[in-house]
């Protein structure tokens, strides 16, 4: 009978301590920092760091987002934000990056018998389509290195007759590249460039990259191509900015001196004076550029 009532003691202590800490830590504690969070100075920060036009929130200064049209289309009287691995791209709830490293080089080719079926692009070629899609929108050269014209990795496979890569080439194949497409190169060193089709295996050849004659320094800037770690990055870098600027201009029917006073307007330095990088945020340059210089259609 004793061993039974030590035990109810212990149980009952134990069920007053889990009270006790669970209305310590599970409401005052999150009731104070949540009322902490309301001072004056921390409000924003603590409510994610909103920004509203007429009251209504538009965005976050820590979130991307995209300024497209209902088909995806960007609109040209506004910045562009760099792309976006986050679900169907800055997604908050989707946090994530495409996980692809320099090694990605070669696609996965579609399967022509399945409707609809796209592939997978190697980071290579996600870089090299945006570059030349971002050439076309701003109207500049959106050639890359390694990059084909129509916009893919330009990468062969070479094979040899003899093992370890030696002896005389008997076949290349561009594996980036399907019909209808041309062969980015007619041949390489003497042997005409096949097509790739989907189902052949080709891990037999030598992968190479073909540089091209692109220029060492592309027009479009690096952040334009690739999508940050996290996906909801809402900074773009000032050389980005720049690129953009005539474009937004022309839409506005304003000169170029006068996005870029904005563009500066908006542009931070390095924290500190040597962490980070010079950037831009896109969604408050976006907004400055609706209240100074308002779009007006057609």
């Amino acid at each position: 009978m004793r061993a039974f009532v030590n035990m109810l003691r212990q149980h009952v202590a134990a069920l007053r301590m889990l009270l006790i800490f669970t209305v310590l830590l599970g409401v005052a504690y999150p009731l104070f920092i949540t009322l902490v969070a309301q001072v004056p100075g921390l409000q924003s920060r603590a409510n994610g760091s909103q920004i509203k036009v007429n009251g209504n929130v538009v965005g976050s200064k820590l979130l991307g987002q995209a300024f497209t049209d209902k088909d995806g289309n960007p609109l040209p009287q506004y910045f562009q934000s760099r792309p976006s691995a986050a679900g169907d791209g800055y997604d908050p709830t989707a946090s994530s990056a495409s996980n692809l490293g320099p090694e990605s080089i070669v696609d996965t080719l579609p399967d022509p018998s399945v409707k609809d079926d796209t592939g997978k692009q190697s980071l290579l070629t996600q870089v090299c389509s945006r570059s030349l899609a971002i050439g076309k929108l701003e109207g500049v050269d959106g050639s890359r290195p390694f990059c084909t014209s129509d916009g893919v990795g330009a990468v062969l496979a070479v094979f040899w007759s003899g093992p370890g890569y030696r002896g005389t080439i008997d076949r290349v194949v561009s594996l980036n590249q399907t019909a209808p497409a041309k062969p980015f190169l007619a041949s390489y060193k003497g042997v005409p460039v096949e097509l790739a089709k989907f189902g052949e295996d080709y891990s037999k050849g030598q992968v190479v990259p073909i540089r091209g004659n692109a220029p060492a320094k592309p027009v479009v800037p690096p952040d334009a191509v690739t999508a940050s770690a996290s996906g909801l990055d809402p900074e773009i870098s000032p050389a980005y900015a720049r690129l953009q600027e005539p474009r937004v201009a022309k839409a506005r029917g304003i000169s170029v001196a006068q996005v870029n006073a904005l563009v500066d307007k908006y542009s931070k330095g390095r924290d500190l004076g040597f962490l980070g990088e010079p950037r831009v945020n896109v969604l408050q340059l976006n907004l400055a550029l609706d209240k100074t210089y308002p779009y007006r259609a057609g």
